[in-house]
């Protein structure tokens, strides 16, 4: 058995870490003395364990509290599942390396780094920086596979599409700056933005996917999320709202 100090000391955890696990609901003691000493015994340890596993996966407190606590956990699952990702965050890991060991030789007279291999880490980096941004929300949210997915149609995109896509998207954001110009959602800018950003979006997204609703549930979401609606609110005050408006327009037309 050992008391809070002690497993803190075993641990590299704060007695204070493990006050808030037990508050939480996370790490209860086996016991506490009439000295108010919290005793953890092999089950806590062997359970303490498995929450420091997580949560240098990144997995959230919350989260795993409830994965811990669920009847009939599959620990081993769940340890197979965060093992790809650990795998898969090892192999972006080396390719970056590898990316900044050939800027560096570049950079420094040796072997020249091929524009092929620049676009290559370039679509890399801007998978990880979306994982970053938006991975855990749009996994919860959709699950692994379509988040795989848009990052599988990104990585996999030729030079040509890629160049499309930007061109596309800053078509639809300029359309859509003139549109909220004019203050009219169903006229030929605000029908050209609406356009351009669901061919934008069939970049990311299976063709399948981007049917009437879903374009219009998504860009009403960009008014639901701060993150998204700073975006569209820096292209012209009013936007998010009016860009629904828009959609909304656009499809009612098609109809």
């Amino acid at each position: 058995m050992y008391t809070v100090k002690e497993l803190a000391q075993k641990t590299g955890l704060t007695p204070r870490t493990l006050r808030y696990y037990d508050a939480i609901g996370l790490l209860h003691p086996a016991r506490a003395t009439g000295n108010d000493y919290r005793l953890y015994g092999p089950q806590e340890i062997d359970r303490l364990e498995q929450i420091l596993l997580y949560r240098a996966m990144g997995v959230p407190l919350e989260e795993i509290r409830h994965m811990l606590d669920a009847p009939g956990f599959d620990r081993a699952g769940a340890l197979r599942g965060h093992l790809e990702r650990l795998l898969e965050r090892r192999r972006e890991v080396e390719e970056l390396i590898h990316m900044v060991c050939r800027t560096l030789e570049d950079m420094e007279g040796g072997s020249h780094m091929s524009d092929k291999e620049r676009f290559e880490s370039m679509k890399r980096q801007a998978v990880r920086e979306n994982e970053a941004a938006y991975g855990q929300e749009v996994r919860e949210k959709y699950g692994d596979e379509a988040a795989d997915s848009c990052a599988a149609r990104v990585t996999g995109m030729t030079e040509e599409a890629w160049n499309q896509m930007k061109a596309e998207e800053e078509g639809y954001q300029a359309a859509l700056r003139r549109a909220a110009a004019s203050g009219d959602p169903a006229g030929v800018d605000a029908q050209e933005a609406v356009r351009l950003h669901g061919q934008w979006l069939g970049h990311f997204w299976k063709p399948e996917a981007v049917t009437p609703q879903a374009h219009i549930a998504l860009i009403e979401m960009y008014g639901q999320d701060p993150r998204f609606a700073d975006y569209y609110e820096a292209i012209a005050p009013g936007c998010t709202a009016f860009f629904a408006k828009a959609a909304q327009a656009y499809y009612e037309k098609k109809d």
